[in-house]
Order: C-alpha cells, then structure tokens, then sequence
C-alpha cells in the first residue's frame, strides 16, 4: 500500500484511468522522448556518483556476471517454453521482449528503493545497460534458424501464422548489424556515458548535478509515468484478447525470473538492494528497445502481442505491486 501512495504510482494510476476512459489527455512524443532520456541520464549519473564513492570492486563484478547470466538463461528458458503454443517467431520475439530489461521499472524502483532507505550499487545501471542486448540477439539467432529450416511447424494461438515456405524467403539479418545496432543504441549510450561522467566527476559533480539529477528526478519520474499509464490502458486490449498461455506467462513468467534471480543473489550473497535490483530487471520486460528492433529483424512476428503483453500486463503489474513484492524478498532472504 506504502508504493501505491507514492505519487509518481499515482500519476501512472491516473494516466491508466485516463486511458481506460478514452480521455483526450495525451503527452506529445516529443516529449516523452525527452523524459525517457532525462530519466536515464539522470539514473547514469547517479549510479556514476555511487560507483565513484565504492570504487569497482569483486562484489560489483559479481553482479555484473550474475545480470549476463540471467540475460542469457531468461530468453533460453522463454523460448523453450513458448515454442510449443505460438509459431517460432511469436515464441522468440515473446522470449526477447521478457529476456530483456525495462529501464522505467527499473527508474521506478530506485526510486522505491531510496524512499524505503535500502541502499543499492550504482553499478546495477551498468547491469541493465548489459542485460538490454543478448535477448535481442538470440532472437535473431532462432529466427535465422527457423527460416533455414523449411519443414518447421507450429501450433498457433491467438495470431494469425506465416507459412514456413514464406518465411524462408525472407532475408535473413545479419548478427553483427544486429550487434551493432543494440551497442549503438542512443539511450544505451546516454546512460553509460553519464555513468562515465558521474564516475569521472565524484561528490564534486554530485553537488554541481544535484538540482538537475536530484531535485527534479521525482517530478520527471512521475510525468513519464502518467504518460506509461496511458500507453499501458490503451495496449491493454490487444494483450486481453490472446490465449490464456500466453496471458499466465506475462503474469507468472516475471515471476518465475525474479525468483530466479533471487536464488542467484542468494548463492552469491548479493546486497540487499542489489540483489532487489537484480530481481526488478530480470521480472521487467522490454516495450521500447526490443520492439524497435524486432519490427526490423523479426517481420514474420506480431507486434501487438509482444508490445501488449509486456506494456498492457507485465509492465504495470511489476510498477503497481512486483516492485514492493521483489524488495520484500529481497529483504527476508538477503538482509
């Protein structure tokens, strides 16, 4: 109840209301590019501010392996298991988007995370940025695999098919184009390079910083969120009508990773708020970076089921309830 009364939830809650009144209430797109990349600028600094206090230590290489480990188990795990009730490029593209990360979940909780006064490693910023790519890459690997191969079947549910034949013809994405684009990613770069600014600069480009990437984080946050709140109501429709496979996986699938990464915090001894962190990022799912690529390198797809299960389910149940849920077991397990 505590994070449902925080006022950027709130204003999400509102922007979900708005929505699901058909509201003409709308935030330019303009400017929510702009929020997104003031909220990731400001959370790279932060975590460069934090990294410069504790210095690069074993215990944030720890971390760092463990987010990679989870960026590549994640996809696997969602892949195997999808492939059996959706087509092969339903099942990969799904995997990507829940393998990969959402940077505002993870705003989100930080934020949660600094009310609650658990502290956390600024390198967990650095462990999104590197959870972001691999599932994005081995979608594309299966789906080169599955164009390959002529004779693969399918059982689909809920979306309309493409024939093995057809697909094959398409042209298949080349990995390093793939590899490139993911690396290069503007808002990636943003937020390492502000990581890299924070860390170089210390308490002096804390206190310079403050009014930009303290002061005014709370009120961004909770615009951005009002804006997320709308898109989630309108993309909930398009997730509502899919098969009940699919819509327990948007549930429990988030779940069941944020339960794996747990586990991991607990074998490695994570932190409390690292270990949280790490819980939030494996349970997020991508609604922004993953589904610009895959429009491109997985054409044979269905955006609308991948962008509405993990905007339109997973990403407000994570922002409405995963989040306390994920820092309470955190707590129990690692405090």
């Amino acid at each position: 109840m505590h994070n449902l009364l925080d006022p950027a939830i709130l204003f999400f809650i509102v922007g979900v209301l708005a929505g699901a009144v058909r509201s003409n209430l709308e935030i330019p797109p303009a400017i929510s590019r702009f929020l997104s990349l003031y909220l990731l600028m400001a959370l790279g600094l932060k975590g460069g501010f934090a990294l410069s206090h504790s210095g690069l230590t074993a215990q944030v290489g720890i971390s760092l392996a463990a987010a990679v480990a989870l960026a590549i188990c994640i996809p696997l795990m969602g892949y195997w298991f999808l492939r059996r009730f959706v087509s092969g490029f339903d099942a990969a593209a799904v995997a990507a988007t829940y393998g990969s990360v959402s940077a505002v979940t993870f705003v989100t909780a930080v934020q949660y995370l600094e009310n609650s006064g658990v502290s956390y490693g600024g390198h967990m910023a650095a462990a999104m940025a590197l959870m972001e790519s691999p599932a994005i890459i081995m979608a594309v690997v299966f789906a080169n695999v599955l164009r390959q191969n002529k004779g693969h079947a399918w059982l689909p549910l809920g979306g309309s098919a493409v024939a093995p034949q057809a697909s094959s013809a398409l042209p298949s994405m080349k990995v390093g184009k793939i590899l490139h684009e993911s690396f290069t990613d503007g808002a990636q770069l943003l937020l390492l390079g502000a990581m890299l600014v924070g860390l170089l600069t210390g308490e002096a480009g804390k206190a310079a910083m403050q009014p930009f990437s303290g002061d005014l984080f709370k009120g961004m946050l909770s615009f951005f969120l009002l804006d997320m709140g709308l898109m989630a109501a309108r993309n909930l429709p398009k997730a509502s009508d899919r098969s009940p496979v699919l819509m327990a996986y948007a549930v429990l699938g988030p779940l069941t990773h944020a339960s794996l990464a747990l586990g991991l915090a607990v074998l490695l001894r994570l932190p409390v708020g690292d270990g949280a962190l790490l819980m939030v990022l494996a349970a997020s799912a991508s609604y922004i970076a993953v589904p610009a690529v895959l429009k491109y390198a997985l054409p044979e797809s269905n955006p609308s089921l991948y962008f509405g299960l993990s905007l339109g389910v997973t990403f407000p149940l994570n922002i409405l309830f995963g989040i306390p849920i994920y820092v309470s077991l955190a707590q129990n397990f690692l405090g």
